[in-house]
């Protein structure tokens, strides 16, 4: 049995941790994955062995919430979408908030270290100058940063440290030490106290900031669904019926540039249906009476009768949302390096420091000398420069990264990028524009290129059908042919030497046409177009059109044939009872396709191009770019098996698309790449979003991740090495908090300047 539970009150990713390590305690518990990022917990579990409110009661007793389940309905779901997210900007303003008050109330303390201002006047023998530094430093660390000691507090009684347990720890000694130093007279460390506190929840606000939820995904998918649907009833009428009242078996009818409302069969008319939210592919599918049409596809042209097959959780859109939900399931953010080694890193602090008390109270007999050296210990080995390791780069590196056109959706990305040795790309709108562009014009014997394009750009100019604009855009001269060669390709040298079209006797001076009136033109959904053009009876379209008007097809067979290892897609012009021409149109190759192979092949990562399109042209393009692999007539939900299979086989995948239907290879690769151009929901889903919409940016984005990972990982080197240096120093006495003060600040200092090094690009 699987179930996936809402949980509230996690704090960072090791609450996520504890409650996954407890849940695997429990007997007759399968797997349990909980997602820090959507907050949810995915447990699977054996019935016979555990119930589900035994499950709910570990993760409260682990010290968190279960939520009431989302609402399954469509309207329901988008209720508690919307409702989530106005919580999130809730706690994100609030985080602002606390953060701007934190720095504010901060700053007089750290300007006294360099400037002792003073204000006249005492209460009970204390000056004022000491009350203003207590309430000060008192509203930084109990109230700004209350979150840290809530979330410690809850790890401590359960035996458990992480990130928060150090901060709470160090803020806190450092407080108490220096209100016990204002009734002594002895030096005062409410600045560090406060600084702790002020620059982790700069940390905590960098992180919220860069880090995506994945309930905006969700959202997106939904926002595809139909509400309504026209239902035919057994009287013939046409009634209105909310989605979630229509059943198996009942007809739909769907009219032109309508949506399709739920996965169903044609049992009446034809038409070409958008499906590009599916297989990402732009040119409409010609779909007839007995073929499948699936919801949230676009009726392009002609009206249909849908028979329902499936509807709720089965359909292909409701599919797909659950693929997204469940591989981010798989994918809870790793524990970082910080909160992993701070588990052991505190108890072994605590243990030094108490130590360090000991043995100087019977080395001096000195009370005060022993808790002076004890607190350095600790105020030395605060995790300030820890807690900025991470968030620093981060910041740095999305900037840079802004700055390029490459947006880094959350601090994840960088580590994803370390190991990363295939990139998968989608075919179209990824390597290439996604758009037919005319390559190709093949005249019949007796004919010439020139009469053939004027006869069918004036057929076209009629047309909406993005096969036929393409072929009036050329006469028109709003675009050139889209021509590919071996001499003007690129410098790039490892072109593959594919099947590349003859384009040799080409004119180079095409004579562009007006747009003259066309008699009785009509359009045959799925098929082509047709009309007459002075008193003579014209079709263009696909062999099912000839075939239709019994038209003879020898030469248009050859043509195919001759055709069929190129790719793309082919338009016969006929008339009266022969075919007079063919139009070869291609999906043009982006400017800088081939240049990001080439250099991921300098980097030694594999390149793979998986698409829904026909074999033959997803071939021909992995030909002409050199990739290592390709996978064709590829669905949506066999994408993300793809990337999963290989993931399974030990590879780290980066997975780049545009599509509605990469969402779940988005979310499932180690890292998703997703194009500006491209759906919202691929950007939703996408790890890093490039909206120059060019894939050589996919290979300065994997650059950039693993640059500022390397950084990040010398911080966190950096940061512990000062403490490994630093508490011996503070164990001999040879350190003081105000040593261990400047230190800590010093240690800052070296970890932001680091981080900076990310600009030298």
């Amino acid at each position: 049995m699987k179930v996936s539970l809402n949980i509230g009150g996690m704090d960072c990713a090791s609450c996520a941790m504890n409650i996954g390590r407890n849940l695997k305690r429990q007997a007759g518990i399968i797997s349990a994955d909980v997602n820090y990022a959507n907050g949810k917990a995915y447990v699977e579990y054996d019935e016979a062995k555990i119930g589900l409110d035994k499950i709910k009661e570990v993760v409260k007793k682990t010290g968190y919430q279960v939520l009431d389940k989302m609402p399954m309905s469509h309207e329901g779901q988008m209720k508690h979408e919307a409702g989530e997210h106005e919580h999130v900007v809730k706690i994100s303003n609030w985080l602002t908030v606390k953060l701007v008050l934190a720095i504010i109330f901060t700053a007089p303390l750290l300007a006294r270290m360099i400037w002792q201002w003073q204000i006249g006047g005492s209460v009970m023998n204390i000056s004022n100058t000491d009350w203003t530094q207590i309430i000060l430093a008192a509203s930084v660390v109990f109230i700004f940063g209350w979150q840290f000691h809530k979330s410690a507090g809850k790890q401590i009684i359960r035996g458990q440290f992480n990130m928060d347990s150090l901060i709470s720890l160090g803020t806190l000694t450092a407080f108490f030490y220096s209100l016990w130093a204002v009734f002594a007279g002895r030096p005062m460390y409410f600045e560090s106290a406060a600084a702790i506190a002020a620059l982790i929840l700069l940390g905590k606000y960098l992180e919220a900031k860069t880090s995506g939820r994945a309930s905006d995904a969700m959202k997106k998918l939904m926002e595809l669904g139909v509400k309504k649907a026209m239902i035919i009833d057994d009287q013939g009428k046409i009634i209105e019926k909310n989605i979630e009242e229509v059943k198996i078996g009942e007809i739909a009818l769907v009219r032109p540039g309508e949506k399709i409302p739920l996965d169903g069969i044609i049992i009446e008319g034809q038409s070409d249906i958008d499906e590009s939210m599916l297989t990402g592919e732009g040119l409409p599918v010609a779909k007839s009476v007995g073929e499948n049409v699936f919801g949230g596809t676009i009726n392009k042209d002609g009206q249909l009768k849908i028979k329902i097959t499936q509807t709720g959780e089965n359909t292909v859109l409701a599919k797909i949302i659950k693929t997204v939900e469940e591989a981010q399931s798989f994918k809870a953010p790793v524990q970082k390096l910080a909160d992993t080694i701070s588990g052991i890193f505190v108890p072994a602090v605590i243990g030094v420091a108490i130590l360090t008390f000991i043995g100087w109270l019977i080395y001096s007999h000195d009370f005060s000398i022993a808790i002076i050296n004890a607190v350095t210990v600790l105020i030395i080995a605060c995790p300030c420069a820890l807690g900025l390791a991470t968030p620093i780069a981060v910041m740095v590196g999305t900037s840079v990264g802004a700055k390029k056109g490459i947006l880094i959706k959350n601090g994840e990305s960088f580590e994803k990028a370390k190991r990363i040795d295939t990139v998968v790309f989608d075919k179209t709108g990824t390597l290439t524009l996604g758009e037919p562009k005319l390559a190709e014009i093949i005249a019949a014997e007796n004919f010439s290129q020139d009469e053939v394009l004027a006869i069918a750009a004036r057929l076209a100019q009629g047309s909406n059908h993005p096969l036929s604009r393409a072929v009036a855009d050329f006469a028109n001269g709003e675009q050139q042919l889209y021509i590919l060669n071996k001499e003007g390709a690129s410098d790039f040298p490892l072109r593959a030497g594919g099947p590349l079209p003859a384009l040799d006797k080409m004119p180079t001076d095409i004579p562009r046409v007006q747009n003259p009136a066309v008699k009785n033109f009509a359009e045959f959904p799925g098929r082509g177009i047709g009309g007459e053009i002075d008193g003579q009876k014209y079709f263009l379209g696909n062999r099912r059109i000839l075939a239709e008007n019994k038209i003879n097809a020898a030469w248009a067979e050859k043509i195919s044939q001759e055709k069929s290892e190129e790719g793309g897609s082919l338009l016969f012009l006929a008339q009266a009872e022969q075919v007079i021409g063919a139009f070869v149109l291609r999906d043009e190759l982006k400017k800088t396709a081939e240049e990001a192979v080439w250099n991921l092949k300098k980097m030694k990562i594999e390149s793979i191009i998986i698409s829904g399109d026909r074999e033959a042209a997803v071939h021909y393009t992995a030909s002409l770019l050199s990739v290592d692999n390709f996978f064709a007539e590829i669905l949506p939900a066999e994408k993300q098996q793809k990337v999963k299979e290989l993931q399974d086989t030990g590879k780290r995948v980066v997975f780049a698309g545009d599509g509605i239907n990469d969402a779940p290879s988005l979310v499932q690769a180690d890292l998703g790449i997703a194009m500006g151009a491209g759906a919202d929901i691929a950007k939703e889903a996408g790890n890093i979003i490039i909206m120059k919409n060019e894939p050589i940016k996919i290979v300065e984005a994997i650059r950039l991740a693993r640059k500022t990972f390397g950084i990040i990982r010398q911080n966190l080197f950096w940061a512990f090495f000062y403490n490994v240096i630093a508490i011996p120093l503070a164990i001999l006495g040879i350190a003081n908090p105000i040593v261990a003060a400047f230190a800590m600040i010093l240690s800052d200092i070296t970890v932001i300047g680091n981080s900076l090094r990310i600009y030298r690009d």
